[in-house]
């Protein structure tokens, strides 16, 4: 049974050795004191390993053999945990320390259907430096007609937008804290992420699943961290070219399993547009990227069943999920708290008091 009271926060590190420190020494800062840590390694190699060590006494670390990838880990990682919220976390993230307790005061008074919360996340250097101008990382993610999903006000500057509290598609797994109970009735042959994405598009597919069943995903904006962005639109020649080769393959398998008919025919030539686009520069610049095709004709049975489990317990309309893709994000202001004492007592209750 989960503990009510209890964030866990969820990591996997790949050769995150520039990253890990600075990260899991601001999520031991948290002002909320209420916290498990558990870490998931997979089979680093850059040295990792070495900084995990001084943290085994405050974190729970496992070190697995392979790189089993991003969804499998956090999957493995969120079975080892307990808290009634689970807060997964990417090694290059910076929190502020109010962070979870911000995040916790916004759950605690939201609505029940409200199985994910995110916070505003700002740009920072590679070099876990925040720049003197300070950009917008991610307030929560959306989808245009194409089927791509992106992050709300990426790479905008941090003038006075994204202030107040609004329901979003849905929230980047970077920082995003989920709700246990919306973790086991999303969950599908026992797998909240999809191991079948491995890296890339898993948080899109959740939220895309969650919404399908009926939660909702709440953006506060007190919540505030800071993200090493490195998947960028336009910044595909300088990855590594089996994290392109995911994010093809996971642009289809995301569609195969969760779009119904109607939104699907809505979107036809715009998603018709953007499919032959990515085609196109698989066969004549990204020929690396091909091996998703025969990856998705192969399991397409086994896809199709995730899909017929999804869809036998849809809980809303196609034109409720028709509202969500358009080339404007889009997002929907939350309620406030039922009453002053009430958001109080929720705040307490938030900060472990």
């Amino acid at each position: 049974m989960a503990n009510l009271d209890l964030v866990s926060v969820t990591l996997v590190t790949y050769n995150s050795g520039r990253f890990i420190r600075r990260c899991l020494e601001s999520v031991l800062a948290q002002d909320y004191a209420n916290l498990e840590i558990v870490v998931i390694d997979n089979a680093s190699t850059d040295g990792t390993t070495d900084i995990l060590e001084h943290f085994e006494e405050q974190c729970e670390i496992v070190y697995n053999q392979e790189n089993i990838g991003f969804a499998a880990a956090q999957n493995q990682a969120i079975g080892l945990s307990s808290g009634e919220w689970v807060l997964t976390l990417n090694p290059d993230v910076l929190l502020e320390t109010s962070f979870v307790s911000d995040l916790m005061a916004a759950a605690s008074t939201a609505d029940k259907r409200v199985g994910t919360v995110c916070g505003k996340l700002l740009s920072l250097k590679a070099n876990f430096e925040i720049p003197d101008e300070q950009r917008v990382d991610s307030t929560g993610i959306f989808f245009n007609p194409m089927l791509r999903h992106l992050d709300r006000g990426s790479q905008k500057v941090d003038n006075g937008h994204y202030l107040k509290p609004e329901y979003v598609f849905g929230a980047t797994a970077a920082a995003a804290l989920y709700r246990r109970k919306m973790i086991r009735d999303i969950t599908i042959d026992g797998e909240f992420f999809d191991n079948d994405f491995f890296v890339y598009r898993e948080d899109a597919d959740v939220a895309w699943r969650a919404q399908l069943l009926g939660w909702k995903c709440l953006y506060t904006p007190a919540a505030r961290g800071y993200h090493v962005r490195s998947v960028l639109p336009g910044n595909r020649r300088a990855l590594p070219a089996e994290i392109n080769m995911h994010s093809v393959k996971n642009r289809f398998l995301m569609r195969v399993k969760n779009i119904t008919p109607a939104v699907y025919w809505r979107n036809f030539l715009s998603i018709t547009f953007r499919d032959a686009i990515v085609f196109t520069a698989c066969l004549f610049r990204e020929q690396s990227s091909l091996k998703a095709f025969p990856f998705l004709v192969s399991n397409f049975r086994r896809f199709l069943d995730k899909r017929r489990k999804i869809m036998a317990r849809r809980k809303v309309t196609d034109e409720y999920m028709q509202a969500w893709f358009s080339y404007v994000p889009v997002a929907y202001p939350a309620p406030a708290p039922k009453s002053a004492k009430a958001a109080a007592a929720g705040s307490r209750v938030a900060r472990g008091r």
